[in-house]
């Protein structure tokens, strides 16, 4: 271990730089997003639960195609999918800034989310392949991929804010189109063709269309929950329909010759504890942005530039610490940095409990720090963890489970602590501020947990690991 290299070449440098344009665009548009809740509500005459599908619409097309979008990348070629998504990306980014309903701009979230789909696991997987399987170089290089969605998460309030009083929230998705081009142009200068693994096995379109059934209705079951009643027939039907199909994706996937979720990755201690950290990560994190959006605007009355400032703190933490845990996993392992990060990120949703009606902005400031400084210490070590129990060839299939994961929990925690808003068009003050007091409260406990779940995960993954665990893996299949 102490011969390997840690800096990173000119070329991978390169390749970061190319890789992490996917990350850039699908971190911007939520954090932008966010942002013009409030405007696309007013504009549109969009309820609390209509704003809540707007971005749950592009989380769960991310989440229920990433998977096989990992698998055709591992079989096709990386940057052939990459490339493809970058495209897809901005085309749906276009029929976004001409939504002339709620329901057209939902659809088109959608598309943005496919692409979003096809980009990222194929992002890491470039980003694996450049970096020949080097745990500590992989460390360094998943520090600046994550530290450039940082970029991002950061600027995407303040552009958005300034983009909104300028001219009108339709011109948020414009800035897309020229940061998809340069990605596409980048990727095929500085990054290499991928070998592809091709497999007579075709991809699992009843894993696919289970996982679709099963994610959507459980989202929109939670999200109607509110103003429909748990009792319901439509809620009711909803979390049935989820359960069996979530059941039956796992019957499916077991007997499957070609699974878009291999169960055997999940047997892998390291691995498992990493995907569950990052549900719940992500579940607390999208789930708070999104009732923050609505208490900034409409109990303390914040404009959308106001509130993209108020923001830059929350989101403008992921960038030092994103830089910062790089260097700290490449030396240390991934453990220790993640159960810090998730007390980290756990003491600054427990200070937001406090807040009211009447809160300062400034006194936000604390745990609006605190919540990015400790995830973007423990997300990178996350992701380095996962990558290093796999071997190149399954490189894309295991990010595409994490991040399929995460998504997922973000969509869910975006419909969980919506409902705790109300669901009117203007939902009433005292219900957004109990609404951020729950879910900080809620998510601070499931950040303790994760801390907890932290400790299975192996404090550094030797280079070979993956290679031994792919081989017990096929011995046990």
């Amino acid at each position: 271990m102490s011969g390997m290299k840690s800096t990173l070449s000119s070329r991978q440098i390169c390749v970061v730089a190319a890789t992490s344009v996917g990350f850039v665009v699908s971190q911007l548009d939520v954090s932008i997003v966010n942002v013009a809740l409030a405007s696309i509500g007013h504009d549109l005459g969009a309820s609390v639960a209509s704003l809540q599908w707007t971005v749950d619409a592009y989380a769960l097309a991310f989440a229920a195609l990433m998977l096989s979008a990992g698998s055709l990348g591992d079989r096709l070629g990386a940057r052939r999918l990459f490339v493809g998504g970058l495209a897809l990306f901005a085309l749906a980014s276009l029929a976004c800034a001409f939504s002339r309903d709620v329901a057209q701009l939902i659809a088109a979230r959608a598309c943005q989310g496919v692409g979003a789909a096809a980009m990222l696991p194929n992002s890491l997987a470039l980003l694996n392949a450049a970096c020949g399987h080097d745990p500590r170089v992989r460390a360094r290089a998943v520090g600046l991929w994550t530290a450039a969605g940082a970029v991002s998460i950061a600027a995407g309030p303040i552009v958005g804010g300034l983009l909104i009083a300028a001219f009108g929230w339709r011109s948020i998705f414009w800035v897309n189109l020229p940061i998809c081009a340069a990605g596409i142009a980048a990727t095929l200068v500085w990054v290499e063709k991928t070998p592809s693994h091709g497999r007579g096995d075709g991809i699992d379109l009843s894993g696919q269309a289970l996982a679709i059934v099963a994610l959507t209705t459980l989202v929109g079951a939670v999200i109607e929950a509110r103003p429909l009643g748990l009792l319901h027939p439509f809620v009711i039907g909803a979390f049935v329909i989820a359960l069996a199909a979530a059941g039956s994706f796992i019957a499916v996937e077991r007997k499957s010759r070609a699974p878009m979720l291999p169960l055997a990755l999940l047997g892998e201690r390291t691995f498992s504890a990493a995907v569950l950290f990052g549900i719940g990560v992500n579940f607390t994190y999208y789930g708070i942005v999104f009732v923050l959006s609505l208490y900034l605007q409409r109990v303390l009355g914040r404009t959308p530039l106001q509130t993209g400032l108020a923001f830059l703190p929350l989101t403008g933490g992921f960038l030092v610490s994103n830089l910062a845990s790089g260097p700290v996993v490449a030396r240390f392992g991934s453990r220790g940095p993640m159960i810090a990060g998730a007390l980290l990120d756990a003491a600054g949703f427990a200070a937001l409990v406090f807040v009211d009606a009447h809160t300062p902005t400034l006194v936000l400031l604390l745990p609006f720090l605190l919540i990015p400084s400790g995830m973007g210490v423990a997300v990178p070590a996350m992701t380095t963890a996962l990558l290093g129990t796999v071997g190149q060839r399954r490189a894309g299939t295991a990010s595409a489970v994490l991040n399929t994961a995460r998504q997922a929990a973000g969509a869910i925690g975006v419909a969980a602590f919506g409902a705790f808003a109300g669901h009117g068009a203007s939902a009433a003050s005292a219900q957004i501020v109990d609404a951020v007091r729950w879910s900080a409260a809620i998510s601070a406990a499931i950040l303790a947990c994760a801390a907890m779940v932290a400790r299975g995960v192996r404090k550094r993954a030797a280079p070979e690991g993956a290679d031994a665990t792919q081989r017990a893996r096929r011995a046990a299949e």
